[in-house]
């Protein structure tokens, strides 16, 4: 599976054997990466393709999710960068969108199942507002703003499809907070009747394939089968491929450079996990700016 880095500039704590071998994990799965025919919609690259080169398609989902009627994008972004942090780190949403009465919608696709989704959302929420305020503005300026995780699996275990959250007083839970943001949680593995069949179709289809008797799902499908076509975005998709690896490779060998540096590993054991000869490595640690300690 495509790693399509969301968080970026990432703190790196100090380093450890364990995260060498969870790097060298990783690197075996990007060797298993997808191929692009094999993409479905709820792979990162495909969904962003999918959503932003088909506005309407982006649209009729948006009003299936919410129930209601959307207003007319005026500005539809996939992978938007948002960096506003003193230290560099930010994210990259997947589909982001505003419409034409200031709304904004942060659409994700999750395909694996984490303990830090929901404390993700707060700070996809953050800083969408961060983004949305500029330096001396009022509170009042921020928009409402939806944050929306497609799963295809039952985050919270509870049956439902959909989990929709709110800011709400604990003492008095009809008084809402009213601060306008909204997260939801659209899950392909509920099982109670709680949305309509065209969802349930949207849902199944994530999973499984199968159109089911949906127009809109078909659309969908008819979308993915085309971009699957599109040459461009084939070259895209695999340069993005080599060049996670890339980022990937170097990451590792950075993390084996400081561990033979500060001693932790010797220069041999650093070399085979590196997968290197040992001379080609310690050339390539000088060459990358650390020094070899002298054994006593």
């Amino acid at each position: 599976m495509l790693y399509y880095k969301k968080d970026f500039h990432n703190n790196i704590d100090a380093p450890s054997v364990f995260s060498i071998h969870k790097r060298k994990k990783e690197k075996n799965d990007m060797a298993n990466a997808k191929k692009y025919d094999d993409l479905t919609f709820t792979d990162d690259f495909m969904f962003c393709k999918v959503m932003t080169t088909n506005p309407e398609l982006c649209h009729e989902l948006l009003e299936l999710i919410l129930g209601k009627k959307v207003g007319a994008f005026t500005r539809l972004d996939q992978q938007k960068p948002i960096e506003m942090t003193a230290d560099g780190k930010g994210i990259r949403f997947d589909v982001y969108s505003e419409d034409d009465s200031g709304i904004v919608y942060d659409c994700e696709m999750q395909t694996s199942k984490k303990d830090n989704l929901p404390k993700r959302t707060r700070y996809y929420q953050g800083m969408i507002d961060l983004n949305l305020l500029e330096r001396g503005a009022e509170y009042k300026e921020l928009k409402k703003s939806y944050v929306i995780f497609i799963c295809p699996f039952d985050q919270f275990q509870e049956g439902l499809h959909k989990y929709t959250f709110e800011n709400q007083c604990k003492e008095i839970p009809e008084l809402v907070l009213g601060d306008e943001s909204t997260k939801i949680f659209l899950c392909a593995g509920g099982h109670a009747d709680d949305v309509s069949d065209e969802m349930k179709d949207f849902l199944n289809w994530l999973t499984t394939g199968q159109t089911g008797n949906s127009q809109f799902v078909n659309k969908l499908e008819n979308a993915v089968l085309k971009a699957k076509k599109h040459e461009e975005w084939k070259v895209e998709y695999m340069t993005l491929l080599m060049r996670d690896n890339e980022m990937m490779e170097k990451g590792r060998n950075d993390m084996l450079f400081s561990l033979v540096q500060d001693g932790t590993l010797s220069l041999e054991i650093a070399a085979t996990k590196a997968e290197m000869p040992v001379e080609k490595f310690a050339k390539a640690m000088k060459e990358a700016g650390y020094f070899i300690r002298e054994l006593p």
